[in-house]
């Protein structure tokens, strides 16, 4: 993906007064990191919405802050519960020299014979990888393939999914991925058990960044 860039500027406007920020169409972020101070900011509210539509999580932005550029991921994303909109972002400002630790998410492909022709229930164990890179080389989103799923009781184990180069997953290798199970209703009718496969909802995992300085206001 082309290098994504937000233009920025510092604001002073805090707590209570950030409402009229979001009236004036303006949405306030924050940048902070191991080498970068708290940086309080606003970004135009419209076009960032649609930039933000195309990202993922570990999607790298450069924020432009009158001038001064910063690499960042966004670590914290808040929004109004009834429009949908961004309400404010929390940006962790990373040093491309130096690898950091962080979650990418899993998108599943193709097509499963196990679903297809057997009518089997793919049951997501995990939606991301904790993974360990260069912030140049993380991936926005590492594909999954589940055209290996061929049966009832197969999965694709976190040793199985290939990744980018220079790119270290931080999971064990043996956790399951994605699984493919009995319907519920198939398994409640002939009392079936499938050796190895755990009736158990998948566990999603969610990164959450440092908390908007604005309090509960920001609901």
């Amino acid at each position: 993906m082309e290098k994504v860039v937000l233009k920025a500027s510092k604001r002073e406007v805090t707590g209570k007064q950030v409402k009229a920020l979001r009236r004036d169409g303006q949405l306030p972020a924050v940048i902070y990191g191991r080498h970068v101070e708290p940086i309080a900011i606003s970004l135009e509210a419209h076009s960032t919405g649609l930039v933000f539509a195309k990202l993922t999580s570990s999607t790298l932005v450069t924020i432009d802050v009158d001038g001064t550029e910063y690499a960042a991921l966004v670590r914290e994303k808040q929004r109004n519960y009834i429009k949908g909109n961004l309400t404010h972002i929390d940006f962790l400002a990373v040093d491309l020299t130096e690898k950091i630790t962080t979650k990418v998410h899993l998108t599943f492909t193709g097509v499963s014979s196990a679903v297809k022709d057997y009518s089997a229930v793919l049951v997501h164990r995990m939606e991301q990888l904790e993974v360990e890179c260069l912030p140049t080389d993380l991936p926005e989103r590492i594909l999954v393939d589940i055209s290996t799923i061929k049966e009832i009781g197969n999965s694709i184990r976190v040793r199985d999914i290939a990744l980018p180069e220079n790119v270290a997953v931080l999971e064990d290798a043996d956790e399951i991925v994605i699984i493919a199970t009995l319907a519920k209703e198939e398994v409640a009718e002939e009392g079936a058990v499938v050796p190895g496969v755990e009736a158990a909802a998948p566990g999603l995992s969610v990164e959450r960044g440092k908390k908007d300085e604005e309090g509960a206001e920001k609901k």
